[in-house]
């Protein structure tokens, strides 16, 4: 592995409690804020000391509590990028990037390395302007650059697209997926959009009060999240406790309280409390199996689509919600409905 990350770090009444393993690939740390996702990088790149714990980059122990390793920011060759950039105002963007360059390199040599690097982020007009005179996602490529010319061992990508507008942060998630790709090292992305962790990495580790819940390839973390917090970070809109009813040979049939319906679904695993369904899980129709008829609470207008809030009994306390495209809803658009949800996309939960 090319990181190995196990430490503890208490601040206040929270507690940090970080067991990650990383190869060679972008992944991302994917959670609600106040979580530890942050705190993690710092921690990685010597920002922030652990309380106990060990560090190991590529062979490299960065910090060992028990033999008195911590190494400096500085000898970490650590490529952190903050939300902002952090780029000095009074310095051209082609100053800036050189301030990245180490070692004892030719003023000129320098200057030629910085401006491949810009070439590279699609910024070559722009080495003699100033922070302030480009966009946003300019100036989060100008501070991507200047820490590449230091050739990092891992890159950490602090939230670097909360501040920008959805132009430029589609512009700027190709830029940075392309280059976590072209590195071939290992690059930790935080975030809490999961669409966006989902579009720039290959593996998600899901983050919940200071302890990473569940990690994997972000098409396996989506199948089958695990537990009610991380199908809710995948945008599950419909979770909720069962009742098991029946146990059979290959399905299992539970009772949903707060949806006042009984479910058949595939046999569950040992300590399942909850269940979720995604929204565009739920068809309208008749199935052969799991078949409602709902009464319309609510239509929400999205852009593309309709959001229908469903109650499938008299009983049902929470409504579920349902995503039908415009055309689709127009063409029924009634006060009832009926719906059916296959058994297969009923995901089991843990607390």
């Amino acid at each position: 592995m090319a990181l190995k990350a196990e430490f503890e770090k208490t601040i206040g009444s929270f507690k940090l409690n970080i067991d990650l393993e990383a190869g060679d690939e972008p992944i991302s740390l994917l959670g609600a804020s106040g979580c530890g996702k942050s705190m993690t990088l710092k921690c990685i790149a010597g920002i922030e000391r652990p309380d106990k714990g060990r560090i190991v980059l590529n062979g490299k122990v960065l910090f060992d509590s028990e033999k008195g390793i911590d190494l400096p920011p500085q000898e970490r060759r650590t490529g952190y990028l903050f939300q902002e950039g952090a780029l000095f105002p009074n310095m051209t963007i082609i100053e800036n990037v050189i301030c990245g360059i180490r070692g004892k390199i030719p003023g000129r040599e320098k200057e030629r390395i910085a401006n491949e690097m810009l070439a590279m982020m699609h910024l070559e007009d722009t080495g003699k302007r100033r922070p302030f005179q480009l966009s946003g996602g300019q100036r989060q490529r100008a501070a991507l650059a200047r820490i590449l010319v230091n050739e990092p061992e891992i890159l950490l990508l602090d939230e670097p697209f909360s501040a920008l507008d959805s132009h430029l942060r589609f512009e700027l998630e190709r830029v940075v997926s392309d280059t976590m790709r072209k590195l071939k090292k290992t690059a930790i992305l935080v975030s809490h959009d999961r669409d966006e962790a989902y579009r720039i990495t290959d593996k998600i580790a899901i983050m919940n009060n200071g302890r990473i819940e569940t990690m994997d390839e972000r098409h396996h973390v989506f199948a089958n999240p695990k537990t009610v917090y991380a199908a809710r970070m995948t945008g599950c809109k419909n979770v909720a406790d069962i009742i098991c009813k029946d146990r059979g040979a290959d399905r299992d049939r539970v009772y949903v309280p707060s949806w006042g319906i009984e479910l058949d679904v595939p046999a569950l695993p040992e300590g399942i409390s909850a269940v979720g369904i995604r929204m565009h899980d739920i068809h309208p129709g008749s199935g052969s199996i799991n078949r409602f008829e709902c009464k319309v609470e609510e239509e929400i207008e999205n852009p593309f689509s309709y959001t229908l809030m469903l109650k499938p009994s008299d009983a049902c306390t929470v409504p579920i919600g349902a995503e039908m495209d415009k055309q689709t809803w127009e063409a029924i658009r009634s006060e009832s409905i009926v719906i059916s949800i296959p058994p297969e996309a009923v995901l089991p939960l843990r607390k």
